[in-house]
């Protein structure tokens, strides 16, 4: 049986994670600055970002279905391992849900995304300063969600290297 994670599973994990981190800092940053061309050339890296990442959970997606992660130690209690998998889940959901709030959120504002500044993507929704308002609160409260659910699972992983000493850290790691 497998213990670790694939080389791929691992790179996008780690590539995504570093992509995560960025966009909640440029994020956290760039939404109280005053209204400047630095402002909007941040929103459009932010915008750029997000897009890539919307693309990549899906597929990390589709490579967690076509190859299965490895099983959860056997030492954890079956209400710890109903944790674990519902923390992925959640991680997964807000990977899927920030980014569409965010698109939601510029359609309603009236900012077509131009990925890369060539691919236009269409808006979802017509423009609704009221509704782009509440899109930015989601956003944002979705965002301190991923922030604490990050820490949850940064939290996790040391526990179970630290307290219980198990291989579940090291599985993740780029090297073995």
């Amino acid at each position: 049986m497998n213990t670790h994670y694939t080389r791929t599973a691992k790179s996008l994990h780690w590539l995504m994670a570093l992509m995560i981190f960025g966009l909640l800092a440029l994020g956290f940053y760039m939404s109280d600055l005053p209204l400047s061309p630095a402002k909007l050339q941040y929103y459009s890296w932010h915008k750029w970002a997000g897009v890539t990442v919307f693309a990549l959970v899906w597929l990390r997606l589709a490579w967690r279905v076509t190859h299965r992660p490895p099983a959860l130690p056997d030492s954890l209690s079956a209400p710890m391992q109903w944790a674990a998998h519902a923390g992925h889940f959640l991680l997964y959901a807000l990977m899927i849900a920030i980014p569409l709030s965010g698109w939601l959120m510029s359609s309603a504002k009236g900012f077509q995304t131009i990925w890369f500044g060539v691919l236009p993507i269409p808006d979802l929704i017509g423009k609704d300063k009221a509704l782009g308002d509440q899109l930015a609160q989601l956003h944002w409260a979705l965002n301190v969600g991923l922030l604490l659910l990050i820490a949850g699972h940064a939290a996790a992983a040391l526990w179970h290297h630290v307290v219980h000493k198990d291989d579940t850290l090291r599985r993740m790691l780029p090297a073995r």
